[in-house]
């Protein structure tokens, strides 16, 4: 996968993009990444990327010359070498909330260019080249540089061969639609704290049925609005089922 990204702030992106999955994915040709400094692409001759906003307010926004201009520019380069458009992808706390579901939609394309703001807005021209508007939450933010690398965290481990078992990503929280279970490593007690001993009886069918059951019950117990009973097995119905009448039991004590 190809992703470009516009920024002010390129500096940003050197630890964070270089460190862990996102380093090796990029170091394995899984990922090529290139962040522009669209400050450059400015025909100010102070180097001014923002501007007032017409009929006044407060603030200043981001001018639509230097971002369209870098776009275009990075678009040529990109033809040249045979990378398809792509989408292009504004972080902006109008969007729509980014989640997993959408990572995985991301994750199928070939080129992302992500457009990280800064200051009080865009000029609405900018969305001529936009696709997809992303926010991760109700939330402000200095600019757009931290979402942009969560979001490309969250499609790079999607992405074929980049975690060392690909297994890991299918049944992460949220790909599943519950959250995981409690897990454990050795040693086998620890502080007093013991693992329960149905992870280490070898019993196959009963430890997937409580992997099952403490998802579930994790998710009864955080995250209820998770839970999508049309697309629960007849097992995870009945094990839903006993966690409801076990945590009722446990309240009323």
């Amino acid at each position: 996968m190809k992703i470009d990204v516009l920024s002010l702030f390129p500096e940003m992106f050197e630890g964070p993009m270089k460190e862990s999955i996102i380093g090796k994915a990029i170091d394995n040709k899984s990922l090529d990444l290139s962040v522009t400094n669209f400050r450059e692409y400015t025909k100010d001759k102070h180097r001014h990327v923002d501007d007032y906003p017409f009929g006044g307010g407060v603030g200043m926004l981001l001018q639509a010359q230097p971002i369209l201009d870098a776009y275009d520019d990075i678009q040529s380069h990109n033809r040249e070498q045979g990378i398809p458009t792509g989408k292009v992808i504004l972080v902006d706390p109008a969007g729509i909330t980014f989640n997993q579901h959408e990572a995985e939609k991301l994750s199928t394309e070939d080129h992302l260019t992500f457009i990280c703001g800064h200051y009080e807005g865009y000029d609405e021209r900018i969305r001529s080249i936009v696709t997809d508007e992303y926010s991760i939450g109700d939330f402000i933010l200095t600019g757009g540089e931290l979402p942009a690398m969560v979001m490309i965290d969250a499609v790079t481990r999607l992405l074929p061969g980049v975690l060392g078992n690909n297994q890991s990503s299918v049944e992460d929280s949220f790909s599943t639609g519950l959250l995981e279970e409690p897990q454990y490593t050795r040693p086998a007690e620890f502080r007093g704290m013991k693992v329960p001993e149905v992870l280490m009886n070898g019993d196959h069918k009963k430890i997937f049925e409580w992997n099952q059951k403490e998802s579930l019950r994790r998710t009864y117990l955080r995250r209820p609005d998770l839970i999508d009973h049309s697309k629960l097995t007849s097992l995870q119905k009945q094990l839903l089922r006993e966690v409801r009448e076990e945590e009722e039991d446990r309240q009323e004590k």
